[in-house]
């Protein structure tokens, strides 16, 4: 095997040389505590930046089992070594001149949320950082030396400082574990105790601004605190000690299964509230404020997407009977409106699965949320063809087990329809379900249940492989991003900025390639959307991540892949435009 000193003569060989003599370095290299591998090397000093891993050995960094002992805890502790790579990587300064992204040295650590990563892999044989390196030039000429620092000394000095063992503040690492498997243990237990969401008291649910997902200093925002009836307590599985005292448990408000309002006045925490609940699905870095607000991982955000492509949906439990003939059991445009994608969205997320629909009015087409009285007195129901959400939502609860969590500041309709009401006030929660249920019965609504035919069943489709091509001219595959809100499939733009629960931009990356691969594995003309994203969500917790690059020229390394989760994956695939389907009642 080539060792460090040997890619350090290489490089001062090919300096000067035109940048392409940079592929002589590709390979392997062994230095005196770690291995170098140059994976690909760019094409220019502008293009995506060259690929690079190191590793080192555990009988080197030794890095304790109990850091990795489950899958939770391996998770966490690569995401915790790859953020500590990041950190290392800003305080030390390479000063490395040169054009283009020369000097570049990159790890994809993340941000807020922990998530399953390619950045990082950890095990009992070895810890390993992926990197994005930018392979220095002036020009196209390569400038050997500058190089030789960087890939001979400068990158294995970092690797030593945030990847040994006797480097790492232990205290912190330990800290860091314990945290995020304390958050998944509680999301275990969640449905067991009839919740599907926990707040925890303290939480800061603010962030810093609109542009920003870090929390809002304390000095400045009102910590959450639950009101006495809706409070409960779990157990820490791993007591935190924290400022000198140890946590062996967590109390907060518990949001039961069921229908539940959020109301009150404008810019009292209504929204903030939501979007917390809808990011806790994902668990949060120690000091984010949201450590403990934790949601059942299968719920799915709702919103109403104006001009988005539905593909074969049966949208008829919400509407029915359109103009002109056109059938809601199979429904498709290329132009949704507000409530006929507001329905798609709901069937959607029904089909993939789920447990819990977070919606909110601001976001919401409000014909499809409710007719009140008056309206339904104007228009006869002959003549309207939604049945509004509002008598759906308990149906969807009794009869199919799911719950809802809305955001609901104009219609006091729903107090009728309502489990528990919760009333935002200057930030802080107050339970108000039995004065709700009380001025239902004082205030007497005259809207009439707009229920014509009962919600039975969610018609399964099953996607067509011919109708996806990754392709783009020589390119078999061509999969790229533009940040987390577009994704590029071959020759389609997928526009995804909807999906607010996608919250990494290696996560749209890795939807990308998900679709791929369900494309060549699974997608067969006879699974339905729902088998394939289980099978594949079984394949990636069996394999993990890389198994999303296998389809690269070997050598390429998927370091930059965040996991996403089926509902979000199955989201972007029905808002592809080329996407053909069959239902299978059909067959």
């Amino acid at each position: 095997m080539r060792t460090l000193e040997d890619l350090r003569q290489i490089l001062k060989r090919i300096d000067g040389k035109g940048y392409k003599a940079y592929k002589d370095i590709e390979g392997e290299y062994e230095g005196d505590e770690c291995l170098l591998f140059v994976d690909h090397v760019q094409g220019d000093p502008f293009a995506t930046p060259s690929k690079l891993r190191i590793r080192i050995f555990q009988h080197v960094a030794r890095i304790p089992e109990e850091m990795y002992s489950n899958r939770t805890r391996e998770i966490a502790a690569r995401d915790f070594f790859a953020r500590r790579f990041a950190r290392e990587i800003k305080q030390a300064d390479g000063k490395i001149r040169g054009t283009g992204k020369s000097g570049l040295v990159y790890v994809d650590a993340g941000g807020q949320e922990v998530l399953e990563r390619t950045a990082a892999i950890l095990n009992r044989e070895f810890i390993e950082i992926r990197l994005q390196v930018g392979l220095p030039a002036a020009g196209r000429r390569i400038l050997g030396n500058e190089a030789a620092f960087l890939l001979c000394d400068h990158i294995p000095a970092i690797a030593r400082r945030s990847l040994l063992w006797q480097n790492t503040p232990s205290q912190e690492a330990k800290f860091f574990v314990a945290c995020i498997e304390n958050q998944e243990e509680i999301r275990r237990q969640l449905l067991e105790n009839g919740l599907v969401a926990f707040l925890a008291d303290g939480s800061i649910l603010p962030r810093e601004s609109g542009i920003s997902d870090r929390p809002m200093a304390r000095g400045r925002a009102i910590p959450f605190h639950s009101p006495d009836s809706l409070r409960v307590t779990f157990p820490l599985k791993n007591p935190l000690e924290k400022d000198g005292t140890i946590q062996y448990e967590v109390t907060g408000m518990g949001i039961p299964t069921g229908v539940t309002l959020i109301v009150g006045g404008g810019y009292h925490g209504k929204s903030t509230l939501l979007k917390a609940l809808e990011r806790g699905v994902y668990p949060h870095i120690p000091g984010d404020g949201r450590e403990f607000v934790i949601t059942i991982q299968d719920a799915v955000k709702i919103r109403a997407e104006d001009g988005r492509r539905i593909e074969q949906t049966n949208i008829r439990p919400f509407i029915d009977r359109l103009p002109l003939g056109q059938s809601t059991e199979n429904f498709s445009t290329e132009d949704a409106s507000g409530s006929t994608s507001q329905a798609a969205n709901i069937i959607e997320a029904l089909e993939i699965g789920t447990r819990l629909l977070l919606v909110d009015e601001d976001t919401s087409a409000t014909n499809f949320m409710i007719r009140d009285a008056r309206m339904q007195a104007l228009v006869h129901k002959d003549h309207e063809p939604i049945t509004p959400f509002i008598d759906r939502v308990r149906e969807l609860y009794e009869r199919h087990g799911v719950s809802t969590v809305l955001v609901m500041g104009g219609s006091g309709d729903y107090f009728d329809v309502a489990d528990t009401v919760i009333m935002m006030k200057e930030y802080l929660p107050l339970d108000v379900t039995h004065r709700a249920k009380e001025l239902a019965k004082t205030y007497v609504t005259q809207r009439r249940t707009e229920r014509p035919n009962p919600f039975s069943s969610v018609t399964p489709r099953i996607p067509l492989a011919y109708s996806l091509d990754p392709s783009k001219g020589k390119k078999a595959v061509k999969i790229d991003v533009r940040g987390p809100e577009v994704l590029l499939f071959g020759r389609e733009s997928v526009d995804l900025r909807y999906l607010e629960q996608l919250v990494d931009t290696s996560q749209t990356r890795a939807i990308g390639y998900a679709i791929y691969l369900a494309q060549r594995l699974y997608m067969d003309g006879k699974r339905t959307l729902a088998d394939i994203m289980s099978q594949l969500e079984q394949l990636l917790d069996e394999k993990g991540l890389d198994a999303l690059a296998l389809h690269r020229r070997s050598g390429q390394h998927p370091g930059n892949l965040a996991r996403p989760r089926k509902h979000e994956i199955a989201a972007a695939l029905n808002r592809m435009r080329s996407l053909k389907v069959r239902q299978k009642t059909q067959i």
